[in-house]
């Protein structure tokens, strides 16, 4: 947050936007390749901002709560006049490509939700959550791949809630050992899971039926996303469906791990997303077709 004190912008730095890609979203970053330069400069500086605000948040253990959420204030006021060169190439891509002003302060509002985080009771309150931190990125992303039809921007929605869900599933252990769970409390009830048990990493009850059951529900959310990648330009179809593809795949791994999310973290090698390639390749070819058919992951 240091580059507010210099009192003018600095440049944008897109290169900076492209490595913080490249560092923490692999998979974004590999599918963000099929898009033309300017288009793939925008979503990296899309995706930089919201990773910035994301690490604010998670060095909020070693910095303490009161200088976290005055960063976040402060980045957040970057979206008003920026100054960090990340800010100033996100600000380039909204004007460029009409992203709506509110995505971005949603999204701030559900980054806030973490610095004291609290139990989710229902589906509704965590899916809440979900459309703050995630969906939003959806309606950033949307104009940038190009959407055109208004009314498919709650697709791009879902698909955001999807990959959160993913995420959530996938780091079950992770979050555990951070005194965090974000599974819906009624979830946990409905599969006799005990919430502290779950927190201390021996879960209790049908802990790989709650996991099912979970998987289940985020694959109806990319199901319902796949529905608006018509609306997309095509180099945004190709884009959507390799994220939705490979993102989805880390819901396969968890099976194939038999839903071990404490000692084992599901992650897609990039051996294995070229090897999804083809079948990427094929649903993008069918989707340029009147009667094209849609592929379940």
């Amino acid at each position: 947050m240091g580059e507010r004190g210099r009192g003018r912008s600095a440049p944008p730095n897109w290169d900076l936007c492209r490595r913080v890609v490249r560092e923490h979203g692999k998979t974004f970053y590999f599918a963000s390749q099929f898009l033309p330069l300017e288009r793939r400069r925008a979503i990296h500086a899309a995706y930089a901002f919201c990773r910035i605000a994301d690490d604010i948040v998670d060095r909020a253990p070693a910095t303490g709560l009161a200088v976290a959420a005055r960063d976040l204030d402060a980045w957040e006021a970057e979206l008003d006049a920026p100054l960090h060169p990340v800010a100033v190439a996100f600000a380039a891509a909204r004007a460029e490509y009409a992203i709506p002003d509110q995505a971005a302060r949603d999204l701030m509002a559900g980054v806030r939700m973490d610095l004291a985080p609290e139990p989710y009771a229902t589906w509704d309150d965590l899916r809440l959550y979900c459309y703050r931190v995630a969906g939003t990125v959806g309606l950033i992303s949307a104009p940038i791949l190009g959407c055109v039809d208004g009314a498919r921007l709650a697709n791009a929605v879902d698909l955001g809630i999807a990959m959160q869900l993913t995420n959530i599933l996938r780091d079950v252990g992770e979050d555990a050992r951070m005194g965090r769970l974000y599974l819906p409390l009624a979830d946990l009830a409905a599969f006799d899971v005990n919430p502290a048990a779950t927190l201390a990493g021996r879960p209790s009850g049908r802990f790989c039926g709650l996991m099912q059951f979970e998987i289940a529900r985020a694959r109806s959310y990319y199901d319902s996303a796949r529905e608006g990648i018509p609306a997309l330009l095509p180099a945004g179809q190709l884009t959507t469906l390799a994220s939705a593809h490979l993102y989805a795949k880390i819901l396969n791994r968890i099976e194939e791990n038999g839903y071990e999310v404490f000692q084992t973290r599901a992650v897609i090698p990039n051996s294995r997303k070229l090897r999804a390639m083809p079948t990427v390749a094929a649903a993008f070819v069918r989707l340029q077709m009147p009667d094209g058919v849609w592929f379940r992951t």
